[in-house]
């Protein structure tokens, strides 16, 4: 039996119809603040916290629900005598039903608002409320989430109280929300600074449940940040089928190559989480046919991202294969109505660039968290006797870039800013170039990237087979100067960046 229900919502969602049903079966509603004046509006009964509590809100309403009077009502076991005697003794009636949720921090922090003014929306009361009712369970009923409400009302209604398991269920529910409420603000706070926390705080909301993870056998859901901006969280999908797993792991990486580009206009293919395209041109239709060019093979059933408005002319060519999605940051009208004729085409739109500054990869039992790979070089120095043409300069840090986002170990092969052969994810450094030349097929004047150094001579040699005429690469070897005497002998111009670019 629920005898005495607090009320103090920000979201009043559902709230009417639990609050009428409550008091229609004699529950004793308190309120605060605006709830309170929102209930007296529509006529529903209910006492102001403030003559529970013999004090009036202050401080702006940051003082209101901090006392004994609420929390001793909300902490009592109500089969724990010590207890009971205590809030007799004090005056203090037993709370059954506490029904709050909070400021919402989560929207507020991502306005253009002050410092001071997202301070103020970080909630202290709510939370301290619902876990003092979430730890009392048993006795109180825990309500932070407003589709829950008709739950109650049917239990109500069915057995005049609140079942354990449902009663347990909401407490994990009010734990969840607080934890990642605490989260969101800690994540705030820190952001500014540039050590990393001794704990990790998750603040992610569920979007979605998928239709399975990367297999037809693995659960899975899509989370958004409550905090951060970015581009998995801010796009709009536009036409197709719901995108999977699989979809949005592939489209985040599309994207941030093409958005590595941002002062070109660049086309990106992706299939199972590798580029196997990425070009640059004048124009958009020039950088996907380009693009397209690298592997035609492999784009195929794959995605593609294009940091540029897509027009009619381009989005007639896309049409032309099977593809899961097209990402851009616009299409003109023609180009969707045109891309629209394949109906289970995933359509986005995405206005905003890559945001990320962590990442953070999952191990058995713990996390692994570094910065984003964000710096390209540290100074680019030319080794070798024989320089890079401008051309070919252009080219090899087009393909640097590229290599930044291919499983080590990558190697990628460019010419007129275009990635013809792209080889990644070999154990052997000899291997993944071997793959990139017989990827990028037969010409001159190819540019390699690759995104650790030579351990040894022979991609040189190996380069020299294949007309590809300078290399780039970090440098750092015990045998740098085997590869430079190499680079000397056959007339191939090297450069180094003094920096790694390891995908693991």
């Amino acid at each position: 039996m629920i005898k005495r229900a607090l009320i103090s919502v920000y979201d009043k969602s559902n709230l009417l119809v639990l609050a009428n049903f409550l008091v229609k079966n004699n529950t004793q509603i308190i309120s605060t603040g605006g709830t309170f004046k929102y209930l007296a509006d529509n006529g529903v009964d209910a006492i102001e916290i403030s003559e529970i509590t013999k004090f009036p809100e202050m401080l702006d309403g940051r003082v209101k629900t901090l006392h004994p009077n609420i929390h001793g009502g909300i902490l009592a076991v109500r089969d724990n005598k010590a207890h009971m005697e205590t809030i007799e003794k004090f005056g203090i009636n037993e709370i059954d039903m506490v029904i709050v949720n909070l400021y919402p921090f989560y929207n507020e922090v991502q306005r253009d608002i002050s410092f001071e003014e997202k301070i103020e929306f970080i909630d202290i009361g709510g939370p301290s409320m619902l876990r003092s009712a979430g730890k009392s369970f048993k006795d109180v009923v825990p309500l932070i989430d407003p589709n829950d409400y008709e739950i109650i009302i049917k239990e109500l209604e069915e057995n005049n109280d609140v079942s354990f398991e449902t009663r347990k269920h909401l407490s994990a529910k009010v734990f969840n929300n607080t934890a990642a409420y605490d989260a969101a603000i800690s994540n705030f706070l820190f952001d500014d600074s540039k050590a990393m926390p001794e704990y990790i705080n998750a603040s992610y909301k569920k979007q979605g449940t998928m239709r399975y993870g990367e297999n037809p056998h693995q659960n899975a859901s899509f989370y958004v940040s409550t905090t951060e901006k970015g581009a998995m969280r801010d796009f709009k999908q536009l036409g197709g089928k719901d995108l999977s797993f699989n979809n949005i792991r592939d489209m985040d990486l599309a994207w941030k190559i093409a958005n590595d580009f941002d002062h070109d206009i660049c086309s990106v293919a992706v299939k199972h989480s590798t580029p196997c395209g990425v070009a640059i041109g004048n124009s958009v239709f020039e950088a996907y046919t380009k693009c397209y060019e690298c592997d035609s093979m492999s784009i195929f059933g794959g995605i593609v991202a294009i940091n540029s408005e897509v027009n009619e002319k381009t989005a007639k060519e896309l049409i032309k294969i099977f593809l899961e999605i097209v990402i851009a940051p616009s299409f003109t009208e023609t180009a969707l109505n045109v891309l629209r004729e394949k109906k289970n085409l995933r359509i986005i739109e995405c206005k905003q660039k890559p945001n990320d500054k962590i990442e953070y990869i999952k191990v058995d039992g713990g996390m692994l968290v570094q910065d984003v790979d964000a710096q390209f070089a540290k100074d680019i120095k030319v080794v070798t006797k024989l320089r890079p043409t401008d051309k070919e300069l252009e080219d090899l840090i087009f393909a640097m870039k590229v290599c930044k986002y291919v499983k080590s170990n990558a190697i990628v092969i460019a010419k007129d800013k275009k990635a013809t052969g792209i080889g990644g994810g070999q154990t052997n450094r000899i291997w993944a170039a071997k793959e990139a030349i017989e990827r990028a097929g037969s010409g001159e004047d190819f540019v390699m990237a690759s995104d650790a150094f030579f351990p040894f001579s022979d991609v040189v040699d190996e380069c020299y087979k294949n007309n590809v005429s300078a290399i780039i690469q970090p440098g750092g070897s015990l045998k740098d100067k085997e590869s430079i005497d190499a680079c000397d002998k056959y007339g191939i111009s090297m450069v180094f960046t003094n920096i790694r670019h390891f995908k693991h």
